[in-house]
This record gives structure tokens, sequence and C-alpha cells, in this order.
């Protein structure tokens, strides 16, 4: 491990500092590419408007027509949060507009992903009726089939989706994707969920242009900002400014006590106080018991507490997605564990010493492999796929990147290389998926192996993090953890961690699971402060060395009423 530490732009730090920014955050932001005060203007006037995404607007006419005739609405979403988040944002935000809308969410095990052929033909058996439009969610750009299915038996499709189009796009009635050709929308790392809440916005503007709402009188979407910032941070897509905005909304409402009853029955399971939420909390805390019902059962109840009105069916609901993430961890646990033993019994020429990894075995389940392969990928630092057998026989994939290595390019060039491998993928520069033919997984993983060899240089497998630098002793207190953890990190804006050299005076286990110690930080002469920190691991057992150059951030914790500054370990260099 190598510690590289972020180096702000001078000019842009200046320029934060005379707007007022305070010094650390200045510097912090700086090194995040931010270059001017009014990209952290994070109150709603500042969004960008919906006008600039593409589709848009085609879609507010169509569903404002929709509407007017009282046609019936089926929203299709994906088994994820960010799915389940933009279907409930897509059924309250429509509902409150007079649209007759219901959902169906395809099952992971079953149907597969996005809008295929034997979806569309559940949707026209649905129990709401025959839908006259389909409208999907955080999925169908891929859909090439499913909406041709639809079309061919009458059923009009919207498709609203922020994952990369591949070379033929689906012939909807209207597609919403920032993503798509000729979109010029700024925020390209929109989630789903943000594409529906654009497209609600689009809408709510048409009908007040036709009379059915004045500005007193129409629907507040500002109410699913809590709803878009879950979905946006547990999607782990870039925090550019408008998502910024979005997520740091959303945190607002949460700890001001106006949350949906499904967000607040999750922090209560969660054991969070929504006061005190940070963006973390959403993409640790929440978003894993929202997923783990796609993983491991249905997404059905997690969309059911996020739309439901009923506080008491929202906690009954939150307690059962709590039981099946611990079910989850449980099995993920078990399949990193032999994960781990095969890449540890695994030929270093044949596997471990390649650029890229690619593990199976006949009894792991499909729904948790994502998580393992991440947990892989930031062991080895080397782009990772997992697979396990589908219900049809072919074997499904997920996986992890790192930088410099585009995930979804990569399988688009291995399905071009080996004709017929490869049944379907798609993704992400940093996470995809795919499925193969029964017997493929050998032609994938030399394929894979192959590309990466090609693609990436050594240096890049070296395994790096980014820091801060070192913290000035006089921000080392509980108001700058408070001031840090009110801000909104997350992927592409990374939360600080700093760097300091340690001189570690104790160190204990505590629940046999995790590292505390008793530091004292060393300055450039290497002497040691007279202040004892107290430094946590989660999740480490290992004992630090007597002195050690460390990674870590700052954090509260708080006891009794009492609160005291904390350093959370991250990483050791060496």
């Amino acid at each position: 491990m190598q510690f590289v530490v972020r180096q702000p732009d001078p000019r842009a730090q200046h320029r934060l500092l005379q707007a007022g920014t305070h010094p650390l955050l200045a510097q912090l932001f700086a090194a995040r590419g931010v270059q001017d005060a009014r990209e952290l203007e994070l109150d709603l006037p500042h969004l960008l408007p919906p006008t600039q995404l593409k589709g848009a607007q085609q879609a507010a006419v169509a569903l404002a027509d929709a509407i007017a005739r009282g046609q019936r609405l089926l929203i299709v979403a994906d088994y994820d949060c960010d799915g389940a988040t933009a279907c409930a944002v897509g059924l309250r935000g429509l509902r409150a507009m007079g649209a007759q809308v219901s959902y169906l969410v395809p099952n992971r095990f079953t149907t597969g992903y996005g809008l295929s052929p034997a979806v569309v033909d559940l949707a026209l058996q649905h129990p709401a009726g025959r839908p006259d439009w389909i409208i999907t969610v955080d999925n169908g750009i891929a859909s090439v089939d499913g909406v041709a299915h639809a079309r061919t038996h009458g059923v009009r499709v919207l498709v609203t989706d922020h994952h990369l189009p591949g070379p033929v796009l689906p012939a909807a009635d209207v597609i919403v994707n920032p993503n798509q050709p000729g979109c010029d929308f700024p925020s390209k790392s929109i989630a789903g969920v943000g594409v529906m809440f654009y497209v609600l916005l689009a809408l709510r503007s048409e009908l007040r242009r036709r009379g059915v709402f004045d500005a007193a009188g129409q629907p507040r979407l500002d109410a699913l900002l809590d709803l878009v910032a879950l979905g946006t941070v547990a999607d782990v897509v870039r925090l550019d400014a408008n998502n910024r905005l979005l997520v740091a909304q959303g945190l607002k409402r949460i700890r001001a006590g106006r949350m949906q009853p499904g967000i607040a029955a999750l922090l209560q399971v969660a054991g969070r106080v929504a006061a005190r939420l940070g963006s973390a909390d959403l993409g640790f805390a929440l978003g894993p018991r929202v997923n783990a019902a796609g993983r491991l059962a249905d997404m059905t109840v997690g969309i059911e507490c996020l739309s439901t009105d009923d506080p008491a069916r929202a906690l009954q609901l939150a307690q059962q997605l709590d039981g099946l993430n611990r079910e989850r961890r449980g099995i993920e646990d078990g399949i990193k564990a032999e994960a781990l033993q095969m890449l540890d019994q695994l030929d270093a020429g044949a596997q471990t010493g390649t650029a890229a990894i690619s593990l199976f075995a006949p009894h792991w389940h499909e729904g948790v492999i994502g998580i393992v392969a991440g947990r892989i990928k930031d062991r080895e630092h080397r782009p990772t796929f997992v697979f396990a057998p589908a219900e049809d026989g072919t074997l499904r994939g997920s996986g992890r990147s790192i930088a410099g290595f585009h995930l979804r390019d990569a399988l688009d060039l291995i399905a071009k290389r080996e004709p017929g491998l490869l049944l379907r993928f798609g993704g992400h520069a940093m996470a995809a998926g795919c499925t193969l033919v029964a017997d493929g997984f050998e032609r994938f993983r030399a394929a894979f192996a192959q590309l990466a060899a090609e693609w990436l240089e050594p240096a890049m497998l070296q395994r790096r993090l980014e820091v801060d630098g070192p913290l000035p002793a006089q921000w080392l207190l509980p108001e700058m953890a408070a001031l840090l953890g009110a801000q909104v990190w997350g992927q592409g804006f990374a939360a600080p961690l700093f760097s300091a050299r340690v001189q570690v005076r104790q160190q204990r286990l505590i629940g046999e699971r995790h590292l505390k110690s008793k530091v004292r930080l060393l300055d450039a002469e290497g002497v040691a402060t007279d202040t004892l920190f107290d430094l946590v691991a989660w999740g480490r057992t290992e004992f630090l060395p007597d002195e050690a150059r460390i990674a870590y951030r700052l954090e509260n914790n708080t006891w009794q009423g009492v609160t005291q500054l904390q350093l959370v370990l991250e990483a050791v260099e060496g």
C-alpha cells in the first residue's frame, strides 16, 4: 500500500477561501476538483433544469396525455436500491399527479435483469390490468427485444435509465437517459432514481402549463428527495455537483425529520439517528438493507417499504429487510472465505500473478457475487469477476474494477473476441455484469486476463490510496469531525482521509473483531505529541507495529451523552 497525497489547485483553493469557505474545506474541495464556490451551492434553485435532459419534455407530454386519458401506467424497476428508490419515487410522484400507476420488478433468479420479453409477458398479465404504458426505471436502455415485444402487443414504452447504451437503442416511444447519443445533460453520472425524479419535474411543469396545477397547488416533489439521496448514494455513482445537491437536499430533509415512513423505519432498524445522518450512512447502513431484498428474495419488499404511507407497515417491512441483510452477510462471509482460500491455493502464475481475477464455484449464491467481487478487488487491486450458476443453467457474473480499466468496454471487446461466449452484458466503468454460456468460465477467465494484461501497466496494479496529507493538530477536534461529517462525500468526491506517523502506546481487541489503540501523532522530526488519541480499526485483528504511517478519518464517538473524537484507521502504508 502506497499513500499518494492529493494536491489542491492553489488558485481554486484561494478562490474558495476568498468566498468564505473554511480553510480545511477549501483545501479538501480544491483537491477534489472544485474550482469555484458556486459549485458548492446546494440549494434547489441551483439544480440543473429538466429542459437540458434529452427526452424529458417528450416524456412529460406523453405522461400528461396518458393521465388525461386515464391510461394505466406500469413501472418496471431494477432489483437494486437505485431501482427500488426510483420505483418508489415514480409511484409517489405519478400518483400525486393523478396517474393510475402500479409496478413490477423482475426477479434476479428467474427473469433476470431489465425489460426482457418474459417480463413484458408478466406485465401483460399484471393484476392491476394490462398496461397502456410501461415505464422502465434504472433499466431499459439495453432492452431491445423487450421493448420490441411490448410494442408488438400495443404497449407503449418510456425508458428512463442511466446506464451506458449499446450499439443499438431500443425502439421505445421515449428514451430519457443522459448517456444516450445527443444528450447534452451535464450530469452524466446521475443515478436511475435521479432520472425518474427529473421526468417528474418535467411532467409537473407540463401539467402546470396545461392548467392542471398552479404553483401553489402543485405536488411537492422535494418531498421525494430522501429517496433520491438514498438511491444516488447506494448506486455509487460519481457525486458531481448536481448529484451532491440532490443528496444534500435529501439529507437535509431526513435530518429535519421530514422523510418517508420507510426511510424512518430503515433508520430505526439500522440504529441510526436521523439528526446525525451522513451520506456514508445511506451507503453502508440503509442501502444494503434495501439491496438485500433483491439479492436473496424479491425487491417487492424493498419497494413496498419505501412506498407505503403506513409507519407500522413500513417498520414491519424494514425488519424483514434487516433480517434478509443479516442472512446476506452470512452467505457473503462464507463465499468470501472460500474465494480467498481459492486465491491462496491457485498457482501464482495461473491467476494471482495476472492483471485480472475470475472466480467461480458451482454452489455460490448469485445474489451476493457482486459484493464478493468488490471485496476481492479491494484486497488484490485487480479487476475481478465472480460467477455463480443461474437457474437456467447459464453462469451469471458480477465484476468490479480499478482505475484505468473500463469494465463494460472490456466486456464489449471480449464479446467480439469470443463469439457466443457472452449471452448478455452491461454496466459501467467500475461495475458490470454478464451472463455466460454454461461451460464458458475458463474461456472468459483467459480472455479477461489477456485483456487486462494488454490494458493495464504494472504501475496501475500497485495499490495506491489517495490521502489528504497530515491534519494540523489544532483541527483534531470533535467540532471538525462534525463539520466534515455534515458534508456530502462519496464516489468521485471521496471523504477526507488524513495521513500521519503515529506511535502506538496501547492496543487491544474489542469484540474479537476490531482493534482499538491509543496513539500519539509524530511531527516531521519524529517527536510525539502530548495528546493521546483513540484509534479504532473496524474489522482488523492484526496488531499495529510500534510506529506506523496510517491513513485515518475523523469520527465522533458519543457514549452516555459524552462526545469524543476518535481516529478511524483505513490503511497502513507498506
